[in-house]
Order: C-alpha cells, then structure tokens, then sequence
C-alpha cells in the first residue's frame, strides 16, 4: 500500500541489496554466458585455438563497428539450411513431449494419493518420490542399460516366464530414451502436482459432492482445474530440459536417435564448429522460450 500523502517509502539499502540479488544472479550466471555463446554464434569457423575467429577481443571502442562489421549470420544459415539440426530439433521435441505426457499420466495420481493421505504420512511418501535423487544421476542411467539391453533383466524375465521367445529390442531405441527421460525427470512433475492438490479447499469438493457430484465429476469439475498451475508448471520443468538432455540420448539412445543435444556436442567437440553448436544454442534457447512465454501471457490474460 502507499503510504499517505501519496509518497512511496524509499528501499533502506538492504531491501534494495535483497531485490537486487536475483538480478546479479541472473545477469552473472545467465546473461553474461549467453551473450559469450551470442558472439562466438556470430563469428566464424576457423583451424585454431579456440576454433573461430574472436570478435571484439582487445578491440578499442574506436574500433567497435569496424569489428561489427565483421560478425557474419553464417551459423544461422547453415541451421536453416542443414536438415540434420531441422531434425534433431523436430526429433528433441517429440521425444520432450512424449515423455513430459507420461510423466504427467504417471504423476498425476501418485501426487492425488500423497495429498490424500494423512498428514503424518505425507513426508514419508514424498522422500520416497524424491528417494532416486540420492544416488548419482550417471549411476541411475546406467542401471537401466542393464535393464533394457537384449541381455538384460527385463528380457530374462519376460522369456522366463514364456512371455517371449526372443529379446525384444529396447536398448538403443528412442524407446529407451523417453523411459529414461521419464524416470529421471518424473520427481519434477510430481512435485509441483502436489502443491497444487494438497493446497486445493476441500470444502469445495465437500459442496460439490453435496450438489449430487460423482467423485468423478467432483475430480474432472473442482479437482483438475484446481490444480493446471501445477500441471503447467510440471510440464514446463520436464519438458524444458529434456529437449536439451544429452546425457540420456547418449548412453541409452541408438546411432539413429537424433536430440539437439547430441547434436550440440558433436558441432562443439567432434566437428570443432563453435559458431555452428552456438548458433544452435540460441535458436534452441529462443523455441524454449515460446511456452514459457505463452504461459505468462496466459498469467495475465487470467489476471485481468
């Protein structure tokens, strides 16, 4: 509120120092990387150390625009131009989805039952969900290795049980990939779905229920609309980074499994194109940035 007289109370220097610093994180750890990866986007290819030319380095401001004049859109055009990066983005996405999709199916339950359950027990059931987080990320990859390949346990069991009569391939498919996206990112949709649930009025299920609700029409009418913050917010958290996971893709996908990650890694250290990988950085940086943006112009829209 404004005070009176219409003056607005000036910041002491701790509550400025307070505000400031999400912002000199932001611009230090955020900012300032990107802008590097912008510039190194810009430049051009080159057989040295680091394998482009440097713009701007050591360059007096007399000298500026005769050093942007020399920044070229090349990277950019060849992402236009080569199909292999259309591809792994197109490739990426489906599989993000794919997965956020099935972490939501999966989630969503489990996150209604722990906010169903009596307030002692809830803790318990959420270090369980979290529970994967305690080991090593590389260490949980692996263990699915030994469980998909044609030798693994998945098959021994389904061919001893005469399920089967040979292994069915799974390791090395995109198959593999959106399983191990959806067991490493699943705590990031469950969680916010729990939020949401556990902090929905249960008078209004109370009222709906008394009104001749179904529990089915009390879920689909008050429980499910109640809780899309957190369903947006789940699905952001898995989405946004699987379609930028390398390290799955890398040890469970096959040769034919392209995600911008892998692609991203090649350009960097296999091919030496920096500004290429950079190029591909930004653009995927700037397709990441379309949900996140809808969904704050759906905020507003919701808040007028």
């Amino acid at each position: 509120m404004m005070p009176e007289g219409g003056k607005r109370r000036r910041l002491t220097r701790g509550e400025m120092l307070v505000i400031a610093a999400p912002y000199a994180w932001i611009a230090l750890f955020f900012l300032a990387p990107f802008a590097l990866i912008v510039k190194i986007s810009l430049s051009h290819p080159a057989q040295t150390r680091p394998p482009y030319e440097p713009v701007f380095d050591g360059a007096s401001v007399a000298g500026f625009f005769e050093k942007l004049s020399q920044l070229g859109l090349d990277a950019y055009r060849g992402l236009a131009e080569d199909s292999l990066y259309l591809d792994s983005y197109l490739s990426s996405l489906t599989i993000a989805g794919a997965a956020t999709l099935i972490c939501l199916v999966i989630a969503y339950p489990f996150a209604l039952a722990i906010a169903r359950a009596p307030r002692g027990w809830r803790t318990i059931l959420i270090g369980f969900a979290v529970a994967p987080f305690w080991t090593s990320f590389l260490i949980r990859v692996y263990a699915w290795i030994t469980l998909l390949k044609d030798e693994g346990i998945i098959n021994h069991a389904l061919m001893a049980l005469g399920l089967i009569d040979a292994p069915v391939p799974m390791f090395a498919t995109s198959g593999a990939v959106v399983v191990g996206i959806v067991y490493s990112y699943l705590p990031f949709m469950l969680l916010p779905l729990y939020a949401a649930i556990e902090g929905q009025d249960a008078s209004l299920r109370e009222a709906a229920a008394d009104l001749g609700a179904t529990p089915w029409q009390v879920f689909t009418t008050v429980t499910l609309p109640l809780s899309r913050r957190g369903i947006v917010a789940g699905a952001l958290l898995v989405f946004i980074p699987s379609v930028g996971e390398f390290v799955i893709p890398d040890l469970l996908g096959g040769s034919d499994t392209l995600m911008i990650g892998r692609t991203l890694w090649n350009d960097f250290f296999a091919n030496r194109d920096w500004p290429a990988a950079s190029a591909a950085a930004v653009a995927l940086l700037a397709l990441l940035l379309v949900p996140i943006l809808l969904y704050e112009r759906a905020q507003l829209r919701e808040g007028e």
